[in-house]
């Protein structure tokens, strides 16, 4: 083991993680440069022969192996074909399967999660779980982050998922309402891709969608087709509602947006650059059009004419094979390749991404209490060994940023450890932790299934994952009471709760089913599959928290996220509430319901003497929440720490609610938004 300590050069900006928050910052600075004559960050279509400029320096790290990061055209294809690969010959076709399961650089997997015993911990996987509850879900620490897996669904949130205190007296209010989200939501929307129809959403609020979305606002692609499926159960259910808490309910279907390649829409025009200009504040980031270029869709990584179509492969989680499906990867290599003048992609020779290397610690200087002076790693060699080296880079004329998940950005935080001196006595701190809100309130949406069988086929495992939602439950007075939920219409038929459909095939082959009645059963029963899936809102606790113990190490001496986690009775009433809107629709549409929650199953407990049972959802968020004030959150609402001038904490533990949306198109728009204030950090730091 090598642990000689190994300088790096000092850089402008350092970014720890390449998935999308961290791949936003870089490509969106690496399209500015700074006009050393008007003393401005300008973007690279202003750029003049005529002028000097200074290129940003930039370097990344990466905990992933570096061949998930090498971008050219045929390693990245070698690469993710292995991933296929992988996925093709793994028996649990869980969303980490695809991927390299490192122990340099471990990552969650829902396939360590079980029941926790107190008073001791589960310790099977990567994460310390001691519960009461155990968190159920996970992320995946490689190239690109976990969009590799993600669905790909790109609701907004809602107006008042931004003022929950205000509106339902519950929880904390976000330091920026939907109004100054809403234009950074178009240039996530663009950045990814999304698909889908505006005029054909609705949603249980009082603003009309031209105010919600805008006057003319269009998705850059057209929607993706709603499924067979999708069709009957949509009428079966229109025109009807449900009771909860002594209100009747209507029920809305809408086709969800996706961040999946469809056909360009005509409306939505030409192709689009996210460009920042100077203002009173510093910068403003908005959309401007390349005139000269219509819109299209970007498809794989290796050939953008490859997957520039969904081909309805229904892998999206864990992996699209054809990369129509958005992962971070795409905009990271805006960043690492620009056009240059002859109209061809260049390595830009600026920017550097480092894989293998495990950021685990933030030094503050000595001499300036708040400036964050040194990012310390453990870079390791290959996949096989556990041998590394200790580096460290000196920051402090560098902007630093966390973009790592919400399980390791606040791990990073709680292993850095400083000392003031205070009335005299020495004190020990943590990294951006003044209000002690870092690890705290994280949030989960809570999955809970029904599944059963349709009285006609309805043809599951056909198409995207899922490609309707049901809208009604996002919002409404019950919140003062219970949590909101999405019900995405999931495609894969009873795949998630009762694997499906191998456990069908098992099933009727202990039964004496052969040949032809073999054939026909399962093709009676997988044909009329139907599975609601309903996505419960957590509310921000500071009990579930990620804390460290050193306990508690990982292979290369680094502390392991220590989980502590439970449900209180506003998101157990929930699924109640969420269960009884699921009984009533499938009596409307005569599906025999075939649901079992058991006492064995990993997350599950009783309510008024009723069992539930629930799953993650892969939204991981809220540890180092965003707010107005830094006595109770970590950043303010550019995701820059209260407490150190240079640096930046992004991704979904920004979040200070959760909301009923998936959460990567939010945790996009605010990243993209922190740009502005990081643009601003660095004109100061180079005039």
């Amino acid at each position: 083991m090598n642990q000689t300590e190994r300088a790096q050069p000092k850089k402008d900006v350092i970014i720890v993680g390449t998935g999308i928050a961290g791949s936003l910052i870089a490509k969106l600075l690496t399209d500015h440069v700074f006009d050393t004559e008007a003393k401005k960050m300008i973007h690279r279509a202003e750029m003049s022969d005529a002028k000097t400029y200074r290129e940003l320096s930039i370097l990344m790290y990466e905990a992933g192996l570096e061949a998930g990061l090498e971008l050219d055209s045929a390693s990245s294809m070698t690469n993710y074909n292995g991933y296929i690969r992988k996925f093709y010959m793994e028996e649990a076709k869980v969303p980490n399967s695809p991927y390299p399961d490192l122990k340099q650089a471990p990552s969650p997997n829902v396939l360590d999660m079980q029941p926790i015993v107190p008073p001791f911990p589960d310790k099977k996987g990567y994460l310390v779980q001691f519960g009461p509850m155990p968190f159920a879900s996970d992320a995946i620490r490689v190239g690109g982050g976990t969009t590799l897996h993600w669905l790909g669904t790109t609701p907004r949130m809602l107006p008042n998922d931004f003022r929950l205190k205000k509106k339902y007296g519950r929880a904390m209010d976000w330091p920026v309402d939907y109004h100054t989200l809403k234009p950074y939501y178009e240039m996530a929307e663009f950045e990814i891709g999304v698909s889908g129809n505006v005029a054909a959403q609705e949603y249980p609020i009082k603003e009309s969608m031209e105010e919600y979305y805008g006057k003319d606002y269009v998705f850059p692609m057209d929607e993706i087709p709603q499924s067979y499926m999708d069709q009957q159960i949509i009428k079966g259910l229109k025109g009807t509602s449900v009771q909860l808490n002594f209100e009747d309910i209507p029920l809305t279907l809408v086709p969800s947006p996706q961040g999946r390649n469809s056909t360009p829409n005509t409306a939505y025009g030409k192709a689009k650059l996210i460009k920042a200009t100077p203002s009173d504040s510093g910068y403003t980031l908005s959309l401007a059009n390349i005139e000269h270029e219509e819109y299209k869709a970007l498809g794989a990584i290796w050939n953008p004419y490859q997957g520039e179509r969904c081909e309805g492969n229904a892998s999206c989680v864990p992996i699209c094979p054809v990369q129509a499906k958005y992962n971070a990867l795409k905009t990271l290599k805006k960043a690492l390749y620009k056009v240059n003048k002859n109209e061809n992609l260049q390595r830009n020779p600026h920017i550097q991404v480092q894989a293998q290397s495990v950021v685990y610690k933030l030094s503050v200087d000595p001499a300036n209490r708040d400036k964050i002076s040194k990012v310390h790693l453990r870079k390791y060699f290959s996949q096989e060994k556990t041998d590394f080296a200790e580096e460290v880079i000196e920051t402090n004329d560098s902007i630093v940023i966390l973009a790592a998940n919400a399980f390791e950005n606040p791990k990073i935080l709680l292993n850095s450890k400083y000392t003031v001196v205070e009335n005299g006595q020495k004190v020990e701190k943590t990294v951006a932790n003044r209000s002690d809100q870092v690890g705290r309130n994280l949030m989960d949406h809570m999955v809970m299934l029904t599944w059963g069988l349709f009285p006609d086929p309805i043809y599951s495992y056909r198409g995207p994952g899922s490609t309707t939602n049901i809208s009604s439950f996002r919002d409404g007075n019950f919140r003062s009471e219970f949590s909101a939920w999405i019900s995405p219409l999931d495609n894969w038929g009873w795949a998630w709760p009762a694997f499906s459909p191998g456990s069908d095939l098992s099933e009727f082959l202990n039964a004496g089913l052969f040949g032809q009645d073999l054939k026909e059963a399962l093709a009676h029963r997988l044909s009329r599959q139907v599975l609601f899936h309903f996505e419960i809102e957590q509310l921000p606790n500071p009990n579930n928290r990620v804390t460290i113990n050193d306990q508690y190490l990982d292979v290369l001496g680094i502390p392991r996220p220590v989980i502590n986690y439970e449900l209180t009775e506003y998101e157990m009433r929930a699924m109640e509430q969420a269960k009884m809107a699921s009984d009533q629709m499938f009596e409307r549409l005569g599906i025999e319901d075939f649901t079992k929650y058991n006492a064995t199953d990993n997350n599950t407990f009783v309510y008024h003497n009723v069992r539930y049972s629930y799953n993650g959802a892969g939204h991981i968020v809220g540890t180092h929440r965003m707010g107005d004030n830094p006595d109770d959150s970590v950043t303010d609402s550019y995701c820059k720490a209260w407490d150190h001038p240079n640096l930046y904490i992004v991704g979904a533990g920004n979040m200070t609610t959760l909301g009923t949306s998936n959460p990567t198109l939010t945790l996009a728009a605010f990243t993209i938004r922190s740009v502005e204030s990081i643009l601003k950090d660095l004109e100061n730091i180079l005039k």
